[in-house]
This record gives C-alpha cells, sequence and structure tokens, in this order.
C-alpha cells in the first residue's frame, strides 16, 4: 500500500528542519490515521486529522555519528527521532494555535523511538499496530512484517501506562491537580471538557480490550462507540456516565486482573511472548469466551490490579 509519503514543509521546531523531514519521507515504512477519525468518535467539521508513521532512518543517524538541524536555520543540531509537523502553525500564531477543523497533524518517529514507546505501553503508539487498511496511508514489506508481529510489542507494562493516561485525562477533565483545559468553552457549557471525558473513557475500553485479547478493535465497536459519542456531545451529565464507568455489568470494566501476556521487555531487550489467549484472528479464544472476561487469568506482576479500580475512583470531583 504505497500512498502518498510527502510531508508538511519544515518549520522552525526542534523536530521540524527539512532534514529530518526527508528521512522520514525518504523512510516511512508505515503511516496511518491515529486520532478520532480511527476510533469512530469524529464530529463532523470539528476535528483535525491525526496521522502517525514509522520510519527506517539511515545508519549514520542510528550510531548517532550524523543528526539533523534543530529547525530550518538552526545552527545547534539534535539526533533524529521524528519529523512533527501541525500544519496549524502556519496561521499567524505559529506554534501557539490549536488545531482545528481540516488541520493535519503528523508524526513520523524512527523506528528505534517508535518500539521503544510501543515496549512502554504507549496507548497512542500501540493503536498503529491495529489500524484498519482504509485508514492506512503507506504500508510497505517491511510495514507489513511489522504488523505481523503485533502481538510482540503488547505486555503488561501497557496496563499502568493505559492507567497513567486515562488518570491524565481526567485530571484534565475537572481541571484538578492543576490540571489544564485549552477548551474553556467546553467546561463553560458543561461543567467539565466533554472531550477530556470521552478520552478518558475511550482509554478504559481500548484498555480492558487490549489486556483481555492482545488488540485494539477499531473502531470502537458498539455500543461503546455511540456512547463515547453521545458523551463528547455534552448529552451525558458527570454522575451519568461516571456509574456506566465504573458498573461492572455494563462491561465496560470487567476485565478483572491482566491477562497472561509477557510482563515487558527484559534486560536484553526481547520483546518475545504471548498475549491473552486468542484465535488466530486476534479474538479471544473459545475456552477464554466460555470463562467471560475477568476469569481464567493470571495476575500481572503488582499482583493482580483489577481493571474496575483504573478510573482512579469514581464519583463527582470534589
Amino acid at each position: 500500500m504505497t500512498g502518498d509519503r510527502s510531508l508538511p514543509p519544515p518549520f522552525d521546531h526542534p523536530h521540524a528542519s527539512a532534514q529530518a523531514r526527508a528521512i522520514a519521507e525518504r523512510g516511512t515504512i508505515l503511516r496511518a490515521q491515529v486520532g478520532s477519525g480511527v476510533h469512530g468518535t469524529s464530529i463532523a467539521c470539528q476535528d483535525d486529522r491525526d496521522e502517525m508513521g514509522i520510519c527506517l532512518e539511515p545508519p549514520e543517524f542510528v550510531t548517532g555519528v550524523a543528526r539533523v538541524p534543530a529547525g530550518p536555520a538552526a545552527t545547534a543540531t539534535v539526533p533524529f527521532e521524528q519529523y512533527h509537523r501541525h500544519t496549524a502553525w502556519d496561521r499567524p500564531g505559529g506554534l501557539a494555535n490549536r488545531s482545528g477543523a481540516g488541520d493535519l497533524d503528523v508524526v513520523v518517529y524512527s523506528t528505534r523511538k517508535w518500539a521503544r514507546l510501543a515496549l512502554g505501553g504507549d496507548p497512542t503508539v500501540l493503536l498503529l499496530l491495529f489500524v484498519p487498511d482504509e485508514e492506512v496511508v503507506v504500508r510497505d514489506g517491511t510495514g507489513a512484517e511489522l504488523l505481523a508481529h503485533a502481538d510482540r510489542f503488547v505486555t503488561r507494562v501497557a496496563a499502568d501506562r493505559f492507567l497513567g493516561y486515562l488518570r491524565a485525562q481526567r485530571a484534565a477533565m475537572t481541571g484538578r491537580s492543576g490540571a489544564h483545559t485549552d477548551r474553556p468553552e467546553l467546561v463553560a457549557e458543561h461543567g467539565f471538557d466533554v472531550e477530556f471525558a470521552m478520552h478518558a473513557l475511550r482509554l478504559g475500553v481500548q484498555g480492558v480490550e487490549l489486556l483481555t485479547t492482545g488488540r485494539i478493535p477499531l473502531p470502537v465497536p458498539e455500543p461503546d462507540r455511540a456512547y463515547l459519542r453521545r458523551l463528547r456531545r455534552g448529552r451525558c451529565r458527570w454522575p451519568r456516565w461516571s456509574r456506566r464507568s465504573t458498573t461492572p455489568r455494563r462491561g465496560w470494566w470487567r476485565c478483572g486482573t491482566a491477562p497472561r501476556c509477557h510482563p515487558g521487555p527484559t534486560a536484553r531487550g526481547s520483546t518475545a511472548g504471548c498475549t491473552a489467549r486468542t484465535s488466530p484472528t486476534g479474538r479471544p479464544s473459545a475456552d477464554a469466551r466460555d470463562e467471560g472476561p475477568g476469569r481464567g487469568m493470571r495476575s500481572g506482576p503488582s499482583g493482580g490490579r483489577s481493571v474496575v479500580r483504573w478510573c482512579g475512583g469514581a464519583g463527582q470531583p470534589t
């Protein structure tokens, strides 16, 4: 699948030099949409487009012999790790601009940095392994081989990372603990940032799915997707969605403990291991389905933290 590899032009940003752009374009092995569009939670005429890619950098940048300029006119240099560009920067205001409808936010990571983030359980980075074909912009033979081994990047480390991201979204939604929201108009209208709320619950849904099946289904399956869209539109009051997010019988948090997947990279950097019991299609195997969510799974390295507790405590903020 060889789509358009071109990226937005360079900009005065440490990871947006012309040389970094050239490396990213020439070496791209995989690039796809990873934002609200791929989750199925976008709202017409409101969302930008988020894309993520992976590139194979030249050997001299892997060894550190070569570096890239820290911007188009910079004399300082930085190691090549990514090309990062928002088209919103092209408008007056530059880097301070918030992306909006029609904007493109794209980052192409070096293979080394992407693998490091993926093995660390980064929720956004892991999405790239499960994006459906219709959302893929570029995928060559190397990218296809990487996707064929997606299970090697799914470890129990992801549990804590999903939990951390969920809590961060929840804190930003309520403004607690010094968290900042850049959408004050949503807080003024609904009493909390409904977009952060939607992302917090989405992370819970996808984290449970990843830890029970070893995959993240995209877009978010129904009926969860419809609920997330209603929440984002401000049609769900705080107590209503808070109760839903923490009620096991609703099917949102009935995961129990972390599955039988590899605990994470070893000291030697091994990524070998297994995910939850799945069939060749990536769905739960028959015995896993018979046992039901949260049953027949071994405890994680921390003694089996229940996913029911991921939200960090439910209820109205104080």
